[in-house]
């Protein structure tokens, strides 16, 4: 993610407000390799773009690659479409900007993810310079999915404690006084692709599964990984996996927190007999 700030910043010296609307232009095709504006919903991009970029291999292309990790994350549903408006805005008979609506809401969702690697949201993105009337902008569908609606979710926190070799009274404590308790393998990428830095490799098993859902919550650890990028890399090294039994709440606000992990060697017999003891008489 730092590196996605940095190089962002340099890539926006020349903000939107320097952008000449009545500069020459041509439509070219979005490339196969550009993958952050893949399936955007259109096939060609103006050049010069948003940014001042005027050529797609030097400059268009590399550039777009820093934004990914955002998206990656999946802090707002409408990042992508926001981002790629200004890096490869859509070709009609008129220029397109998003709307201020729009900005507002990915910056809201989007700068506390920014926030959790030491950065701010940066002030060539600032709002207000984009247009407030809605009719010819790219604007904000506030409403939220039909299966997302209430669905815990991820977000930037303090890194949980890591305890090795607990005793098996310790991780039943664990259980009872959290809301869920899960295992999970993480895996680390040794070196980056492109892809995510961090995966869940496998199933995760509920030990207490709470407010936790089936079929969201390996989607859910994955976006607290990549996320929580700093306390993610404290757990895994690069190019291993480990498996974790993680342990947390979901608070008032619908926000997923890790509070207490254990890793689970092979060795370790600790973890087993709290499994055992806890099928059988749980809190």
């Amino acid at each position: 993610m730092a590196v996605f700030f940095t190089v962002a910043l340099m890539t926006m010296a020349c903000p939107l407000l320097a952008f000449d609307m009545g500069q020459s232009t041509r439509c070219v095709a979005i490339p196969h390799k550009m993958h952050v504006c893949k399936d955007v919903g259109y096939s060609e991009m103006r050049l010069p773009n948003f940014l001042g970029h005027s050529s797609l291999e030097g400059e268009v292309v590399p550039h777009s690659e820093d934004w990914r990790p955002l998206l990656q994350t999946g802090c707002h549903p409408q990042a992508q479409a926001f981002l790629c408006s200004l890096i490869a805005p859509v070709c009609l008979d008129t220029f397109i900007q998003p709307c201020r609506s729009l900005c507002v809401a990915v910056r809201e969702s989007c700068a506390p993810v920014l926030a959790c690697q030491g950065h701010s949201w940066p002030d060539v993105l600032d709002c207000d310079r984009f247009p407030a009337e809605e009719d010819m902008c790219l604007s904000h569908h506030g409403k939220p999915g039909i299966f997302s609606k209430g669905l815990p979710k991820s977000a930037c926190q303090n890194c949980p404690y890591v305890e090795e070799a607990p005793e098996s009274k310790t991780i039943l404590d664990s259980f009872c006084s959290h809301d869920f308790a899960v295992t999970a393998k993480l895996h680390r990428l040794r070196l980056p692709t492109g892809e995510p830095e961090f995966e869940i490799e496998g199933r995760v098993e509920f030990i207490r599964q709470g407010p936790l859902l089936p079929y969201d919550t390996q989607h859910l650890l994955q976006q607290w990984l990549l996320i929580n990028v700093r306390c993610a890399r404290a757990l895994v090294r690069p190019g291993r996996s480990q498996l974790y039994v993680l342990t947390g709440s979901v608070q008032h606000d619908g926000t997923l927190s890790l509070t207490r992990v254990f890793p689970w060697h092979r060795k370790d017999a600790n973890i087993a007999v709290a499994f055992r003891k806890w099928k059988h008489h749980r809190c």
